[in-house]
């Protein structure tokens, strides 16, 4: 792939649009896509160190954001954490940090990955489709946006079951049609 076609940001906005939004993976997702309130942040970090500083820089700031501004946060990290166990090992800190700047309660950190597994599936099952996104990436929500969207979905919980039959209904051949790449 040549620089030219490297655009973690395009790429995780068409995932956005076709995926969780198209599909409806995230009932929530398409109002602040409209809004346009939902930043977009590349890390160049290339150890988690690094990642943690970028983490708790973006938590900082949408913490401090006027959540009309930005109310939700993609941190896409292209360079590090490729490894979905390392990565999903990695949560605990990033959890621990939230925790460490007081913020937990205030904002959550939700996990996206190329190759997201739920625990009990095999690596191709199509339901983890539903958590896979183009680059590593660190979801960060506000708890009170979540709220107000459950008050507004009132059977939120029906979510994930939802999508895994979204997901099965679209197969791998589906998926493939969507993400030809």
């Amino acid at each position: 792939m040549s620089d030219k076609d490297f655009n973690p940001i395009e790429e995780t906005q068409d995932w956005l649009i076709k995926a969780v939004i198209g599909l409806n993976l995230c009932p929530f997702a398409k109002a602040v896509h409209v809004k346009e309130q939902i930043r977009y942040v590349v890390s160049e970090a290339r150890d988690e160190e690094a990642l943690l500083e970028d983490l708790a820089r973006e938590l900082e700031h949408l913490a401090e954001v006027s959540p009309h501004k930005t109310d939700t946060t993609l941190l896409i990290h292209p360079y590090v954490l490729k490894d979905f166990l390392e990565y999903n090992n990695f949560l605990e800190l990033a959890d621990q940090l939230l925790e460490d700047m007081q913020l937990d309660g205030e904002l959550q950190i939700a996990s996206f990955h190329p190759n997201y597994q739920f625990a009990d599936t095999e690596f191709d099952d199509i339901t983890n489709f539903t958590n896979r996104s183009p680059y590593p990436t660190l979801h960060l929500i506000r708890e009170d946006s979540i709220d107000k969207a459950v008050e507004a979905f009132p059977e939120a919980e029906t979510i994930y079951e939802t999508n895994m039959e979204t997901m099965k209904k679209l197969g791998a051949t589906g998926w493939k049609k969507l993400f030809p790449k």
